[in-house]
């Protein structure tokens, strides 16, 4: 299928319920759509995400009995389940830091203090958001940040409630990142948040401790898989200028 215009996929992109069985997707259409996601911005580039392609069929099942065996589930040709990794901070950090010794290793203008600025951005900086405290610490700094903002412009996120939210806004970008690849290939999807989420981490072997964003089934939509005409309230109550 011939690609769409960035305003094409947006306007393409429905929640589709139902797939169409007779119409499978191309075979590495997914595939090639999630290294589009793997592009999209998210905090600190620390991409605390990871992308889990379901297409056998045994897998399928197993995921869609997860999600309730919604129909957009269950008729899905392929599904993605994006999930949060927050645990692998250490691993990202060091994977960040090594692209930027190898940056400024390469440049032809090096500026030893901009170097010395992005590594300890993610040597000290990042280790201190993401490493967590005791209850005990986690309070005292999030008071010392409260004080800090009557006198100054001050990040206040610093709670690891915080970093969690932070991180599930990152993997929510490569979602949407990866929705509008597909539309723009005009392929369908349904972005999911009724699942089982200790029952999927089972299926996919994956850690207790980590978190799904959502769910990501994959298609060609047929005629009914469209739940009516879209709606949207009024711009004018989203939209403030200022």
């Amino acid at each position: 299928m011939k690609e769409q215009t960035v305003s094409a996929a947006l306007a393409h992109r429905r929640s589709v319920r139902v797939y169409d069985p007779e119409k499978p997707l191309p075979n590495t259409a997914v595939e090639d759509s999630l290294k589009a996601a793997s592009l999209a911005p998210n905090s600190s580039n620390l991409q605390l995400w990871e992308f889990h392609h379901i297409e056998g069929e045994t897998a399928l099942k197993d995921v869609a009995a997860c999600c309730f065996n919604q129909p957009a589930a269950k008729t899905a040709q392929e599904m993605v389940v994006f999930v949060v990794r927050r645990d692998l901070w250490r691993e990202r950090i060091a994977d960040n830091i090594a692209h930027v010794k190898r940056s400024f290793e390469k440049s032809k203008d090096r500026d030893p203090k901009k170097e010395k600025g992005a590594l300890s951005y993610y040597g000290k900086i990042i280790p201190q958001l993401y490493g967590g405290a005791s209850w005990l610490g986690g309070l005292l700094k999030y008071a010392k940040v409260q004080l800090d903002g009557i006198k100054k412009t001050t990040y206040r996120e610093v709670r690891q409630s915080d970093m969690r939210i932070v991180a599930h806004k990152s993997t929510a970008l490569a979602a949407q990142s990866f929705m509008l690849s597909l539309a723009a290939k005009g392929y369908d999807t349904c972005p999911m948040e009724g699942f089982d989420s200790k029952r999927l981490k089972q299926v996919l072997g994956l850690p207790a401790t980590v978190e799904i964003s959502m769910v990501v089934s994959c298609g060609i939509r047929k005629k009914e898989g469209i739940y009516g005409e879209r709606f949207r309230v009024p711009f004018e109550k989203v939209y403030h200028k200022h």
